[in-house]
C-alpha cells in the first residue's frame, strides 16, 4: 500500500472547477482508494492505494472528467517523494515571506 499525495489543478469552491471536497474524497474512495483526507478546498487529497501511481492518475482524471464535464489536470506524488523535497529544503533557516498570503 503506498500513500499518496494528489494535486488537481483549477479546482475550487465556487465559479469555474467548482468541487466540493466530500465529493473529491468520494471519487478517491470510488476507484478503490482508502484513508481518503483532503485539506480545506485545496483540491489537494491524501490517500492510500494499492495501484501504481499512473493507474491513480489515470482512474481519477476519468473520474474528474466525467464530473467536470472536462479534462482536470492531476499531479499525483507519494508520500516519500513529498517528503525528500522537504527534506531537501535549501531554505530551512530563511524567514517565511508573508507579504503576499491574504490577510
Amino acid at each position: 500500500m503506498t500513500r499518496y499525495v494528489a494535486f488537481l489543478r483549477a479546482v475550487n469552491v465556487g465559479g469555474t472547477g467548482k468541487l466540493p471536497m466530500s465529493e473529491l474524497r468520494s471519487m478517491c474512495e470510488s476507484i478503490g482508494c482508502t484513508n481518503v483526507r483532503t485539506y480545506i478546498a485545496s483540491g489537494n487529497v491524501v490517500f492510500d492505494s494499492k495501484l501504481g501511481e499512473a493507474a491513480v492518475k489515470t482512474r481519477l482524471e476519468r473520474c474528474l472528467a466525467t464530473y467536470a464535464g472536462k479534462p482536470v489536470g492531476v499531479l499525483i506524488r507519494t508520500a516519500a517523494e513529498l517528503a525528500a523535497v522537504l527534506a531537501g529544503n535549501p531554505f530551512t533557516r530563511a524567514e517565511p515571506d508573508r507579504r503576499h498570503l491574504p490577510r
